[in-house]
């Protein structure tokens, strides 16, 4: 059977990477959008983001937009192969009760 993947598996990091696996590859979303989505404060969704980019899941793009700092998120093509995975050995947990 397939193995979760912890750091996806946390429950915020998990719905960053739904979040962002929806994008088209090469697309990138904006921090406060995905904060809004998400629900989250600047400092959690942050210390996600940084698990996930040091994972090598997702890509930070910073840059500024009329003098004014912006962050960008994307998913990496590792990002998406393991969030796929994850799905799918959460399908097979589902599939074996």
């Amino acid at each position: 059977m397939a193995e979760l993947n912890e750091t996806i598996h946390q429950p915020v990091r998990l719905r960053i990477m739904a979040a962002l696996v929806t994008l088209q590859p090469g697309d990138e979303v904006d921090f406060t959008y995905l904060r809004d989505l998400l629900e989250v404060t600047d400092g959690n969704l942050g210390a996600h983001l940084r698990k996930l980019e040091e994972a090598g899941y997702i890509a930070v793009n910073k840059t500024f937009v009329e003098r004014k700092p912006r962050t960008y998120v994307s998913a990496t093509a590792e990002g998406r192969r393991v969030f796929q995975e994850h799905v799918e050995a959460l399908q097979a947990l589902l599939k074996n009760k």
